[in-house]
């Protein structure tokens, strides 16, 4: 049985731009579960945002949306003292995962529409907490803030977004997003940055018509 693998990063804004991409393409394929893998593009980061990263990003954000047409707030750029340090938003991704896994990837999208079409601060838990209680609330599961921030805050959480981040590395992962496909017990590389949906399905097409594909599968490590 096939699955895909998906490791990005909820902050990283190419990750952003892929969403439309990848939600076309698994649209598409149904029955092919999807495994969201956290990868901390800028975890642990404890420097303030200064104003060359500031201009850097700002002109990243630029490309992105001109690529992809999603809406951009420079409010994200703007805010004082603030350090760009993805953790906290992919530990809400694990949280959401031991909460209500079924509600990963929608958390992970709502997170992504916050940080960068609303400009919110989401390396708070505050923030965090209200994007991701509504977006459980859609679907069904009735957990408060509370409840969600003490998961959100506990070693299980923290544990469980270190051995992503660790696995990525494992994989050699270097930049998000990547989409993998896990197919007859091995990993193939889909793509390594952002490609558009027809592209993926083409790709995903020759690994699976050619169990031996020629190109050399990720080396499968968990």
């Amino acid at each position: 049985m096939a699955k895909l693998i998906y490791v990005a990063d909820p902050m990283c804004s190419w990750c952003y731009g892929f969403g439309p991409e990848l939600a076309t393409l698994l649209h598409g394929l149904p029955e092919v579960p999807l495994e969201l893998i956290v990868g901390g593009l800028r975890a642990y980061n404890t420097k303030p945002m200064d104003d060359a990263l500031r201009t850097t990003l700002g002109t990243h954000w630029k490309k992105v949306g001109e690529t992809t047409g999603l809406p951009f707030s420079d409010a994200g750029l703007q805010i004082r003292h603030f350090v760009y340090d993805t953790e906290p938003a992919c530990r809400a991704i694990s949280a959401t995962g031991l909460l209500a896994p079924q509600s990963a990837l929608t958390v992970f999208q709502a997170i992504q529409h916050a940080f960068y079409a609303k400009g919110l601060d989401v390396t708070k838990g505050e923030v965090l907490a209200e994007i991701v209680v509504q977006v459980l609330e859609q679907d069904g599961v009735q957990i408060d803030q509370g409840e969600f921030l003490k998961t959100w805050a506990s070693e299980e959480a923290r544990s469980v977004t270190r051995e992503d981040f660790e696995q990525a590395k494992r994989w050699g992962v270097t930049g998000f997003p990547t989409l993998i496909l896990e197919h007859r017990g091995e990993l193939h590389l889909v793509t390594a940055g952002f490609t558009r949906t027809e592209d993926l399905i083409q790709r995903l097409q020759a690994i699976i018509d050619q169990s031996s594909a020629t190109e050399a599968p990720v080396n499968q490590d968990r």
